[in-house]
């Protein structure tokens, strides 16, 4: 959920990181040549990659500036103005590289390798890298504590599903318009969404007094709960400038209400623990607005960006919705049925907390013992793992595994649109990889 705090709170006693900014000196208006050495939403930098050269796929002209080594690279599309500023900084304050991909020859996906996210992302792994660089970039702008803190859940594991999904839609439509690469707008795009998935990570650790993030320790243990809150309302408030830089209205609307849903998604979930009247249907609305929704918004905004019809945004909507909703059913599987060590969080934490998750309410329709558990809050010694048990025993995970799959189907269907290339393959292969953790 989104704390959002006024960032007039932001002097806490948090220094700037002395980097100072400083624009390529082309003629694009995403540089404008900046100079600044405090930091401002103008002055944060990103990396739009042009074409390919010959040589390294970009054209340089780097200067080093600042305590941070800050350098720049402009690449720019031939025929049109497409700015790529990027920043580097010294080992010792750069993010761990979160891209892992082997690629092929032709650096597509190989059919005859087992279903894996490195290998279903190897068509988008160069846009991963400059995302990564992007990232940084936004972070390090502010200052040590904060560009440590996010560091913290950036190279905690993740594997970008998300603004992977953004590429991987980008590339897709942009060959059904006609175009010969992503645009600026979809690269920004990734890089929002990330933002924001992040900072609801960081608040959803907060609200939930998580320790563990994918197995490491979450922002607010590690740094407090004040920092914490302040590290997750910037990158709200960043992705919140970018978005109203790329001057689309309906992306902004799109995108605005995915922040509105995370609110209303932990609202919904805070107000019905424990209560096992709950439905199916109320468990995945929720798992809309606090899964779905960002998913949804950000693979039809990647088509919107393209150009192509809105009946193919449409369809890219609804594969992101049914996407998002057969990953949050399996989560909550694995919830149930994983140990702490593979989960990177306590086995069944969720349920611990009397978030009742599908396999929950599959199974309360079978066992009228559970409900008397439940009811209970787990107060007995022994009594959550006596509900766990009973979930499976009355097909609760078997039930959760149907409804996984249905909503993965309905994502594949979607893709239907968008002629056979290896972009579909993958998008599709991220369907199914999602039902392989369950198998």
């Amino acid at each position: 959920m989104m704390v959002m705090l006024s960032l007039r709170y932001m002097d806490v006693g948090l220094r700037k990181s002395g980097l100072e900014v400083f624009g390529c000196g082309c003629s694009s208006g995403y540089c404008g040549g900046l100079s600044s050495s405090l930091w401002s939403p103008s002055s944060v930098l990103f990396s739009y990659g042009g074409k390919k050269s010959k040589r390294n796929g970009h054209c340089t002209r780097g200067r080093v500036a600042g305590r941070g080594g800050l350098k720049t690279s402009c690449g720019q599309h031939k025929g049109t103005v497409c700015c790529g500023v990027s920043s580097v900084h010294s080992p010792d304050t750069t993010f761990q590289d979160q891209v892992d991909v082997q690629f092929e020859s032709n650096g597509s996906l190989n059919s005859d390798e087992p279903l894996s996210v490195s290998s279903l992302m190897a068509d988008v792994a160069h846009d991963l890298q400059i995302l990564n660089r992007n990232l940084q970039a936004v972070v390090g702008a502010e200052n040590p504590v904060l560009m440590s803190a996010a560091e913290q859940i950036f190279s905690a594991g993740g594997k970008r599903m998300r603004p992977a999904l953004v590429f991987l839609v980008s590339r897709a439509t942009a060959q059904m318009a006609g175009l010969e690469d992503v645009r600026p707008q979809h690269r920004r795009l990734a890089e929002i969404i990330e933002m924001i998935h992040t900072a609801s990570l960081i608040h959803d650790d907060v609200l939930d007094e998580s320790d563990m993030r994918r197995g490491k320790e979450t922002v607010h243990q590690l740094y407090g709960t004040r920092v914490a809150v302040l590290a997750g309302d910037f990158m709200f408030a960043q992705s919140s400038w970018c978005l109203a830089n790329l001057e689309n209205i309906e992306v902004m609307k799109l995108i605005s209400q995915v922040i509105k849903d995370f609110a209303s998604g932990e609202i919904k979930q805070a107000s019905s623990l424990f209560n096992c009247d709950c439905t199916v249907e109320d468990y995945l609305l929720k798992s809309y607005y606090k899964t779905a929704s960002l998913i949804a918004a950000s693979t039809k905004a990647a088509a919107i960006f393209s150009g192509v019809s809105e009946s193919i945004c449409d369809q890219m909507y609804n594969y992101g919705k049914n996407l998002g909703l057969s990953f949050q059913v399996v989560d909550d599987i694995l919830d149930l049925t994983q140990s702490t060590k593979q989960l990177g969080k306590p086995a069944g934490s969720d349920l611990a907390k009397g978030n009742l998750t599908a396999p929950v309410l599959f199974a309360l329709n079978k066992e009228p013992k559970l409900r008397d558990i439940i009811d209970s809050e787990f107060t007995e010694v022994g009594s959550l793992e006596s509900a766990v048990q009973l979930i499976i025993e009355c097909g609760g995970i078997e039930r959760a595994q149907e409804l996984a799959r249905e909503k993965a189907d309905l994502a594949i269907q979607s893709l239907w649109c968008l002629p056979q290339s290896m972009l579909r393959s993958s998008l599709e292969g991220m369907a199914n990889y999602a039902l392989k953790r369950i198998d």
